[in-house]
C-alpha cells in the first residue's frame, strides 16, 4: 500500500512511495506525530540520481523487518534535497561540523523539535569497513532516546546553538580589488596540475565558476596564465571520461583509479553542470576561437534539448546514473555509456570499430568494469579528419539509443532552469542557432507561466514544478539569482525588453525579502518556514551560491537600468569575495567573476537600429561576443525619449542614417560607432 509520499510531484519521492516505511513528506504533521508519540523524527535526505541513495533503498528501506522496526519507533521523514535546499543545507551544515564530512543519502536524527543529535550519511545493512549497519544505527538511536533522554537533548541543543552562531555577515570587508583577484588567480595556480590541466585531487568535479573567472580575468586584465589554465580545463573535461564522448553532456565528476588508468566518471548528468559548462565552453570559444570549445558547446546544448527538454518546454533536472545492462538485465552503474572493442566492431564493423577503439580507449581487457571501457579521448589534438569522426560518433549514438536509458527526473527546478536559458540563448546567438534561442524562451516563458506565484496576495517564485504543475515549495534565493539572470541573458539575445523588466521584478523581491540591512543575503526569504537556522551560504557547491548568483543580476540590472538601489546591493554582497577569494577561489569562482565585471564597469552597450537592418544585426553580434566582464547589451529602434523597453537605449540615435552603438563605462560614453570592428576593439576581442 502507498503511503503518503503517493502525491508528491518530487520523482524521489515517488520512487519512495512503495517502501513499506512509513514515510512522511517534510511537513508540520510529521513532528507534531513524533511529538505525540514522543518518538525522534529520522530525516533521510537525497536526490533522484544519486547512486547510493538508490543503493540504501534497496537494502535498507524496501526490507520489511527493517521497515518495521523504523515504523515502530521513529517518524520518517523523507526529503528530495532539490525541492527543499534549505533543508538540505541546514542538515548537512550539522553532519559536516559533526563527522568532517558529508554526502547523499544524508541521514539525521533529531527531536521532534527538529534539532539534530546523530548524522551520517549511507549505512550498510550489515556492519562493514568500519561502518555500523543501518540496524545497528537505529537500535543505538532508539536506546539512547529511551535510556540518556537528558544526554539526547544536551548534544541536539548544543548543536543548534553552534548552527546558529554561525550566521555571515556582509560585514566590512570592502569590495573586491585588483589585488583580490591576482591572489585568487595565485592560489589557483597553486592548486593546478600543469600536466594534466585538472585541478589537484582524486575527485574532479567541473570548476565551471573557476573556469569562468579566469575568462573574465584574462579579458580585463590580459593575463595569459588565467587564459592558459582555463583552456587546460576546458581541454582536461572535454577529453575525458567526464564528457559523454559519444552524445555530448557532462557527467557528474570523475574519480583517479587506485590502480591508475584513466579517470572512471560517476554517470549522473545534471542540469545545471551542463548549462554551466555549455555556456563556459561557449565563452572559451568568444575568447579563442577553440574548435575544441565550440563543438563541445554545441554538442552540450543539443544534449539539453535532446534528452533533458519536457513536454511542457522546460528542462528536466538530472538523468540517473544507472540503467539496466542490457546483458545481464541487471541495474548498474554505467551500463549505458560503456563499450567492448567487440560491441564498437558489431555497430561500426571491423575497420572501423578498431579505429573507434583506438580513438576512444577502448581495449580488450577495459578501464572500467566487467571488461566494458568508458570512452575518452586519450591522445592530444584531432583524431581524425572532422567529418569521419562525426560520422562514426552518430552511429555509435543511433546504437545506444536502442539500449535502456537511464532514468530521468522529470522535476523543472527553476534556479537550473535559470541557467539553461542563459547558456542556450547565448550558444543560439554565437553560433547562429537560432533554434536554440528559441528553446531558451520556451523555457523562460515556462518560468513566467508556472512558477512565478501570486496566489494568497504573496508574490512568490516557486521552487519547482513537474508535469505542468507547480510545486508548493518556495523557491530560494539562488532560483532568484539564476532565473534573473537568464533573463537578462535573454534579453540581450532577443531584444526582447519584458525579459529586463521580470528580471527586475525578481531582484525587487531579493532587496525585499532576502536582504537584511547591512547587505547580508539569506538563502531564504523573510517569511519562509523558520529552521533551526536560516540558511546562508556565499561559498558555490555544483552551482553559483544564491548570494554571488544574485549577485550578479543586480549588478547586471542595475548596469541596464542607473538603478542605485540594485548596485549597492551587488557591491555589498561582493564583500565577501573580498574576504575568501584569495583563500578559496575554488569555493567563490562565481563571486570572482561577477568582482569581474564590477572592476570593468560592467560596460554598457545600447545598439540602435532599424528593426531587418543587416548593418544593426552586425553591430548585435559584434555587441554579443565581446569579451568585455559582463557587459550588457540593449539593442532596439532609435527614438525612445525614455528608452522604450530598455533605459540603455534613451535618446540613442542613428549615426548618418546608419545603425549605431554606444558604449559607456563608470559615467563616461565612448563616442558612437557604426563600424563593427571599433566595436569589438571597444569591448575586447570578438569572432568573426
Amino acid at each position: 500500500m502507498p503511503n503518503r509520499l503517493a502525491q508528491a510531484t518530487s520523482p524521489y519521492l515517488l520512487q519512495h512511495a512503495d517502501n513499506p516505511v512509513d514515510w512522511w513528506p517534510w511537513e508540520t504533521d510529521a513532528f507534531e506525530e513524533a511529538r505525540r508519540r514522543d518518538v525522534p523524527v529520522f530525516l533521510s535526505v537525497g536526490y533522484s540520481a544519486c547512486h547510493w541513495c538508490h543503493v540504501m533503498a534497496h537494502e535498507s528501506f524496501e526490507d520489511d523487518d527493517t521497515a518495521a522496526y523504523m515504523n515502530g519507533h521513529f517518524v520518517s521523514v523523507k526529503v528530495d534535497r532539490e525541492e527543499r535546499p534549505d533543508v538540505d543545507a541546514v542538515y548537512m551544515e550539522a553532519v559536516q561540523a559533526a563527522t568532517g564530512q558529508g554526502g547523499w543519502p544524508m541521514s539525521v536524527f533529531m527531536t521532534p523539535d527538529g534539532e539534530p543529535f546523530y548524522f551520517g550519511t549511507y549505512f550498510p545493512p550489515e556492519a562493514r569497513h568500519g561502518m555500523p549497519s543501518f540496524r545497528q544505527v537505529l537500535e543505538g538511536v532508539h536506546n539512547a532516546w529511551t535510556s540518556r533522554r537528558d544526554e539526547v537533548g544536551e548534544v541536539a541543543g548544543k548543536i543548534t546553538r553552534d548552527l546558529a552562531g554561525r550566521e555571515l555577515s556582509a560585514g566590512d570587508a570592502g569590495m573586491p580589488t585588483e589585488e583580490t583577484q591576482a591572489l585568487a588567480l595565485l592560489q589557483l595556480t597553486r592548486d593546478v596540475d600543469p600536466a594534466s590541466g585538472w585541478f589537484k585531487g582524486d575527485t574532479k568535479f567541473p570548476p565551471s565558476m573557476v573556469i569562468e573567472f579566469l575568462l573574465r580575468h584574462h579579458a580585463r586584465a590580459g593575463s595569459v596564465a588565467a587564459l592558459e589554465m582555463a583552456e587546460g580545463l576546458c581541454g582536461a573535461m572535454a577529453r575525458s571520461s567526464l564528457y559523454d564522448q559519444v552524445g555530448g553532456g557532462f557527467h557528474r565528476y570523475v574519480l583517479t583509479p587506485r590502480v591508475g588508468g584513466p579517470l572512471v566518471p560517476h554517470f549522473e548528468k545534471m542540469l545545471y553542470d551542463n548549462a554551466l559548462l555549455c555556456r563556459v565552453y561557449a565563452h572559451l570559444w568568444r575568447a579563442t576561437g577553440s574548435d575544441l570549445a565550440r563543438r563541445v558547446a554545441l554538442e552540450t546544448a543539443d544534449f539539453m534539448v535532446r534528452e533533458l527538454r519536457t513536454a511542457q518546454g522546460g528542462f528536466a533536472s538530472a538523468l540517473d546514473a544507472d540503467s539496466e545492462d542490457p546483458l545481464t538485465g541487471e541495474h548498474v552503474e554505467g551500463a549505458y555509456y560503456a563499450w567492448t572493442p567487440a560491441q564498437l566492431r558489431e555497430v561500426l564493423g571491423e575497420a572501423d570499430g578498431d579505429l573507434a577503439a583506438g580513438w576512444f580507449g577502448v581495449t580488450e581487457e577495459g578501464t572500467f568494469e566487467h571488461g566494458t571501457s568508458v570512452l575518452r579521448l586519450p591522445q592530444d589534438g584531432p583524431v581524425a579528419e572532422a567529418g569521419k569522426f562525426a560520422e562514426v560518433r552518430a552511429r555509435l549514438l543511433a546504437a545506444r539509443d536502442r539500449r535502456p536509458a537511464p532514468g530521468r527526473d522529470d522535476k523543472v527546478v527553476a534556479a537550473w532552469n535559470g541557467l539553461a536559458v542563459a547558456a542556450l540563448a547565448e550558444c543560439g546567438a554565437y553560433f547562429e542557432r537560432p533554434d536554440l534561442v528559441e528553446r531558451a524562451t520556451e523555457a523562460a516563458d515556462l518560468l513566467v507561466r508556472l512558477h512565478f506565484d501570486a496566489t494568497g496576495g504573496r508574490v512568490r517564485l516557486a521552487r519547482t514544478s513537474k508535469d505542468g504543475r507547480a510545486g508548493a515549495n518556495a523557491g530560494v534565493l539562488e532560483d532568484y539569482g539564476d532565473v534573473a539572470e537568464g533573463f537578462l541573458a535573454l534579453a540581450a539575445v532577443t531584444g526582447e525588453g519584458v525579459w529586463l523588466e521580470f528580471a527586475g521584478f525578481l531582484l525587487d523581491l531579493v532587496l525585499d525579502r532576502f536582504t537584511a540591512e547591512d547587505g547580508t543575503l539569506y538563502d531564504t526569504a523573510h517569511d519562509a518556514e523558520r529552521l533551526i537556522r536560516r540558511p546562508q551560504d556565499p561559498t558555490d557547491t555544483a552551482a553559483p551560491s544564491g548570494w554571488t548568483a544574485a549577485a550578479g543580476a543586480l549588478l547586471s540590472y542595475a548596469a541596464h537600468t542607473g538603478s542605485e538601489a540594485h548596485r549597492t546591493a551587488a557591491e555589498r554582497a561582493l564583500g565577501v569575495v573580498h574576504a575568501l577569494g584569495p583563500r578559496v577561489p575554488r569555493f567563490i569562482g562565481h563571486g570572482l567573476a561577477v568582482a569581474e565585471a564590477l572592476l570593468d564597469g560592467p560596460r554598457e552597450v545600447a545598439v540602435v537600429g532599424r528593426p531587418g537592418d543587416p548593418a544593426l544585426a552586425a553591430l548585435h553580434r559584434t555587441a554579443l561576443l565581446g569579451t568585455a566582464p559582463g557587459a550588457v547589451v540593449a539593442v532596439g529602434p532609435p527614438g525612445a525619449a525614455d528608452g522604450g523597453e530598455f533605459p540603455l537605449l534613451a535618446g540613442r540615435t542613428l549615426v548618418e542614417d546608419r545603425p549605431a552603438a554606444y558604449v559607456c563605462r563608470h559615467f563616461v560614453c565612448a563616442r558612437p560607432t557604426t563600424d563593427p570592428a571599433a566595436l569589438a576593439g571597444e569591448l575586447g576581442t570578438a569572432r568573426a
